[in-house]
């Protein structure tokens, strides 16, 4: 079956076949290679994103049947909840947007209009699309802008000049490719041309909309902003700036925004990754009194974009129905069963991330790809201070920071930034008149600098 709908698609039958994604395997690989631990979590999203692209297969009247499985992370704040969700949204180069759920019950009962995540998302698609379409014209708008340059340079010949001119016509050709030959190869970079290019920066219209009206605020600026006459400005530049400004300008020209806006809206649909942050915050106690009324007014807000639904936007109608929602929280005061229960049918994924400990700090400041430790040694490489981090200097870091997370507020990993930041305070600040020295840290560097804070209890809770 699969065979025949891939021969279907290679004869053009179907829409182009979905760009393979890599395998569950794959994918959590590549999480570990920025994440420690946290395997289950891990799992769920890799078969997540996977799903997504084998729906795309499968045939056209059961592919809309197939609702995405949402997920809900439970665990403390620090884990790795939230750079699981974007790491996966980079690898997937799909559209994707962050949202805390307490930002829908600021103010008042109401808060944000929550069709505003949809709508973000869309722009953030729009930008995503125009970047991809602007680079396929890249080369034939840098060539545009080669020929603006070389008008300036040497204008071309009045239309009511004499036809008998044609000598002279030929020899202009001649030292219009000369010119240009010299503009590829760099040595017409030190001379200056006025350029004139229309302005791209709007003027600043201040609309004042209810709360929730975000959408009628933004059409007001873009009405407002389409009224006013379009402005040009000159400036004159080296020909290595006026090139990127003219290129700018005739990639903008060449973009073709329906093609942008069709591809962002099929991104959204069908890719697009919301990730819903202390979820925890708007479940409702048994309690019926004070903000908790608003609690569960923000999920039955959010349950009609869980659930599949379309919303308004600028660029158009947006259904909702196989967009990705992963909800994360801590959890501390409330369960997720404290969530009603059509939001919860709507998150049947649900994975527990454990707490750190001292073998997952030490494993977090050395093992990633962006670690702790090798970002401070490239920051102090830059003043030309070599940084050694011994392994029992490692040690007493993780250590310290477990130790911290258990007699105060667990934060898990952000933990680690605020004791690097206390311990190596005195390197970055004379770094310069340290130029080419060698410093090392060991574990008795790190007991120095940290043991005065550490045995004073109450200044460990302010410094650490």
């Amino acid at each position: 079956m699969k065979d025949e709908r891939r021969e279907k698609w290679t004869r053009g039958d179907f829409a182009p076949l979905p760009t393979p994604v890599m395998t569950p395997r794959e994918i959590v690989s590549e999480l570990d290679r920025y994440i420690v631990g946290q395997r289950e979590a891990k799992r769920a999203v890799a078969i997540a994103l996977r799903n997504r692209w084998r729906r795309q297969l499968v045939p056209e009247d059961l592919r809309e049947e197939i609702a995405p499985k949402n997920i809900i992370m439970i665990g403390p704040t620090g884990v790795g909840k939230t750079e699981i969700s974007r790491r996966l949204a980079k690898l997937s180069q799909a559209p994707f947007i962050k949202v805390e759920a307490s930002k829908f019950t600021e103010v008042g009962y109401v808060g944000r209009d929550v069709e505003s995540i949809i709508r973000d998302l869309m722009e953030l698609a729009v930008n995503m699309a125009k970047e991809k379409e602007r680079k396929s014209v890249e080369i034939r708008a840098r060539e545009l802008a080669e020929e603006r340059i070389l008008d300036l340079l040497l204008p071309a010949m009045p239309p009511d000049k004499p036809a008998e001119s044609g000598q002279e016509g030929t020899n202009l050709q001649g030292t219009r490719e000369k010119l240009k030959k010299m503009l590829r190869e760099g040595k017409l970079n030190e001379r200056a041309v006025e350029v004139e290019f229309t302005r791209t920066t709007m003027p600043v219209v201040e609309v004042l909309t209810p709360q929730g009206m975000e959408e009628m605020e933004s059409q007001l600026k873009e009405m407002f902003s389409n009224l006013l006459p379009k402005r040009t400005k000159k400036k004159t530049v080296k020909i290595p700036e006026a090139m990127e400004i003219l290129s700018q300008e005739e990639a903008a020209k060449l973009v073709d925004m329906d093609k942008v806006i069709s591809e962002a809206t099929r991104q959204v649909e069908q890719s697009g990754i919301v990730f819903i942050d202390e979820i925890d915050k708007i479940a409702g106690r048994e309690t019926i009194q004070g903000p908790d009324v608003s609690r569960e007014g923000v999920q039955r807000d959010l349950l009609p974009l869980v659930e599949g639904t379309t919303v308004n936007t600028k660029y158009g109608l947006i259904k909702t129905d196989h967009v990705l929602f992963i909800a994360s929280g801590a959890f501390h005061s409330s369960k997720p069963s404290d969530l009603i229960p059509e939001f919860q049918g709507r998150f049947p994924i649900r994975v527990e991330l454990s707490a750190l400990g001292k073998e997952d700090f030490i494993r977090i400041l050395t093992e990633p790809k962006n670690a702790l430790v090798k970002q401070y040694v490239a920051l102090l490489e830059t003043e030309g201070v070599r940084l050694l981090f011994r392994e029992d200097a490692v040690a007493e870091i993780a250590q310290i920071a477990a130790q911290v997370n258990e007699k105060t507020e667990n934060i898990g990993a952000r933990r680690l930034h605020t004791i690097m930041e206390k311990l190596l305070d005195e390197v970055s600040y004379a770094a310069p008149e340290m130029q080419g020295k060698e410093i090392s840290i060991d574990a008795q560097y790190v007991q120095d600098r940290l043991d005065p804070i550490l045995k004073d209890e109450d200044l460990s809770r302010y410094i650490l």
